[in-house]
């Protein structure tokens, strides 16, 4: 089985709810949040850690998780900007599906800004 390794910046809030997951699972979308964006190498995911998570919640992490590449291969690759700002474009509604396909732990690699509280 191939996989297909991504990557996530995520504020504090949805860390602590993949936490809350056992590390499995990303979470449900917001009703206004119609897809889920996943970034195909780190150093894109750290920008937007540092420059968007930090500023709006204080804190910024970026995730690593592998999932399986026949699931990843039904999603175009999207550039958004430089070339390294590549991502995929996960409709909400795919979301439950995306995690069953995850392979192994979602892990934090990075963080940035102030630390969550110990709950």
């Amino acid at each position: 089985m191939s996989t297909v390794t991504l990557f996530r910046p995520v504020g504090p809030q949805e860390l602590a709810l993949i936490e809350e997951s056992g590390w499995a699972a990303f979470p449900p979308r917001l009703p206004d949040q119609p897809v889920f964006y996943p970034v195909l190498n780190e150093e894109y995911a750290t920008e937007i850690a540092r420059a968007w998570n930090v500023k709006w919640s204080g804190s910024g992490f970026v995730t690593r998780f592998a999932v399986r590449e026949d699931f990843v291969r039904r999603y175009e690759v999207q550039t958004v900007g430089a070339s390294r700002h590549q991502e995929l474009w996960v409709p909400a509604e795919d979301l439950e599906e995306l995690n069953r396909q995850i392979v192994g732990s979602i892990e934090v690699i990075a963080s940035f800004g102030a630390e969550p509280a110990e709950s």
